[in-house]
């Protein structure tokens, strides 16, 4: 195991964010989506996990009054089955419960049973489909939610 630390993430961490955002996902946001979200966007929260300084994953959400909806969580593949996924998972419910929310969302990709078998051990369920959700390949996107109350 890995020694994690998890800290909010600042400007700084934009470059490795990138670097982990393009080898994650087929269509990565942009480095001004991530900047926009860190420095203006009043509901997001976003985290890093680091190791030996370097940023090894990353997750975030957005706060809608008392709801969650989980953006984007991605560990760089060389750190991936080091529990990083679960540590971030874990500070990011936290940080929502912390912020009085009561329940959370995401969409994942139905491909993805990885991510999904995650989300399921924090205690998500599926709730619905988005038929064609994913602009890349028109795959559909399975709807969870996890309730705090």
């Amino acid at each position: 195991m890995i020694d994690v630390e998890v800290v909010k993430m600042t400007a700084e961490h934009i470059d490795d964010v990138m670097v982990i955002e393009k080898l994650s996902f087929s269509t990565p946001w942009s480095r001004d989506a991530f900047v926009e979200e860190i420095s203006n966007n009043k509901f997001a929260r976003y985290l890093c996990a680091r190791a030996n300084g370097k940023v090894i994953g990353y997750a975030g959400f957005w706060k809608v009054c008392d709801e969650g909806h989980i953006t984007n969580i991605a560990v760089h593949p060389e750190f991936r089955k080091n529990k990083v996924g679960s540590i971030l998972m874990e500070r990011l419910l936290d940080a929502a419960v912390k912020e009085g929310v009561t329940a959370v969302t995401l969409e994942v990709r139905k491909s993805n049973i990885a991510a999904q078998n995650l989300y399921k051990k924090f205690g998500f369920k599926v709730a619905g489909i988005r038929k064609g959700y994913y602009a890349d390949n028109g795959e559909d996107a399975l709807i969870m939610w996890k309730y705090f109350t």
